[in-house]
């Protein structure tokens, strides 16, 4: 009888693996035995640039070639990693691998828009793949340099995103013929704020779009009614000498010149298109920026951070609300940009092309039956004449991968700084 049952849990054992295998489908199998490993290259001659990590340490870049028709197409992909505004979080973040190449992975797994296979990323798959190494804390944005005779900290991002591309120039970028610049959460804002710098450095005549993923940072009140990720913002622009690197047109419309950080405000100033790939719950906004745990010292929203099927109808309420005033802030590039992508869904996710499951896969999150993939393919090469995809109201949609954090206990300011 006991070697019956044990022959039963074995046989049910095998069902229950082909059963996942077969569910997982070949590209989840293929994605296990396979990840593409990319080693680090140091840009030498960034300091003679002034281009350096708040330690002072060199940055670097993880560069993947193309191939084939995509040989002379260029995707560039800037890091993500929160922000640093003050001297103490930078000093802090100075010791982590956020603020040092010296401290970071030395090897970076490539997958999503980063992968080369065309069954799991197939219009960018043979193109060269640059992943940008983020060490500055300010979206590669700022240019100073704080001293105080015992600390030294390089505020350098501006110099750092220069430094990369002049080493990438000859290295086959100076004759691009297509290019997307792109990037996730900080680095999508960095997106934002290098876009049309981008197109000075490449071909007159190539194609040059630009990509955010999980960028589109808005300026709202929390649940107490404080500008938090306003305040925030300012301080990190005042320490760090971004006004100066922020779109001259709008900076001079606006009575608050660093609001401009804002892709809400800088959107308009924009010259190449672009696509935006935003959830319309972002994660990261959700619990640092609309509920940070300083507007929520009892913990009252704990519960519904951590799955949004706990959240009560009041709490429901703000969410909608915070989706509605994404949507207004896009309402003009949604209705008037000719050129421009939009993918937002409504999945409590932070970041969506890197990973493979939320890029392109058999069970990836779909609006209209399309993949992330396939809008950001069909935009970047005009295949449809309408490439804005924006999703019903949560909880519709069931393609979902709700991508919620487990900790959700630590202060504002330690989250934004990750």
């Amino acid at each position: 009888m006991a070697s019956e049952m044990k022959m039963v849990k074995s046989v049910n054992a095998v069902v229950a693996v082909t059963v996942a295998l077969l569910t997982c489908a070949p590209w989840c199998i293929y994605a296990q035995q396979h990840r593409l490993l990319v080693s680090m290259t140091i840009v030498r001659n960034a300091s003679a640039l002034g281009a350096l990590c708040l330690d002072g340490s060199l940055p670097a870049y993880h560069i993947h070639r193309g191939f084939g028709a995509g040989a002379k197409n260029w995707l560039l992909q800037f890091e993500g990693g929160g922000w640093c505004n003050d001297i103490e979080s930078c000093l802090d973040r100075a010791k982590t691998r956020r603020g040092s190449t010296r401290l970071m992975s030395k090897w970076e797994v490539f997958s999503g828009i980063l992968s080369n296979d065309a069954s799991l990323n197939p219009d960018f798959y043979n193109w060269n793949r640059v992943k940008l190494r983020y060490c500055d804390g300010a979206s590669f944005a700022g240019d100073e340099v704080y001293e105080n005779g015992t600390s030294l900290l390089y505020f350098r991002g501006q110099k750092i995103w220069e430094a990369i591309i002049l080493d990438l120039l000859p290295k086959g970028l100076g004759q691009a013929r297509k290019a997307l610049l792109s990037g996730c959460s900080a680095g999508g804002l960095a997106s934002f704020l290098h876009c049309d710098d981008f197109t000075k450095y490449v071909p007159s005549n190539a194609s040059v779009k630009c990509l955010s993923d999980a960028g589109f940072f808005l300026d709202e009140r929390d649940i107490s009614l404080n500008h938090t990720m306003r305040s925030f913002y300012k301080d990190l622009v005042s320490l760090q000498g971004v006004e100066k690197n922020l779109d001259k047109n709008c900076t001079g419309s606006l009575p608050f010149p660093e609001l401009c950080i804002f892709p809400q405000y800088a959107l308009r100033f924009i010259t190449p298109p672009f696509f935006i790939l935003n959830s319309a719950y972002d994660v990261y906004q959700f619990h640092h920026g609309l509920v940070p745990p300083s507007a929520d010292p009892h913990g009252h929203w704990n519960r519904c951070k951590l799955n949004p099927a706990a959240c009560d109808p009041d709490q429901l309420d703000i969410l909608q609300g915070f989706r509605r005033d994404m949507l207004v802030a896009l309402a003009l590039f949604y209705k008037y940009s000719g050129r421009g992508g939009m993918y937002i869904n409504s999945c409590f996710a932070h970041c969506q092309s890197e990973s493979q499951d939320t890029w392109f896969g058999v069970d990836s999150p779909r609006i209209h039956n399309k993949t992330i993939a396939e809008a950001v393919g069909d935009w970047y090469f005009s295949r449809r004449i309408t490439n804005k995809e924006v999703d019903c109201a949560y909880p519709c949609d069931t393609t979902c991968h709700n991508l919620i954090p487990v900790n959700t206990s630590s202060g504002l300011v330690e989250d934004l700084r990750d």
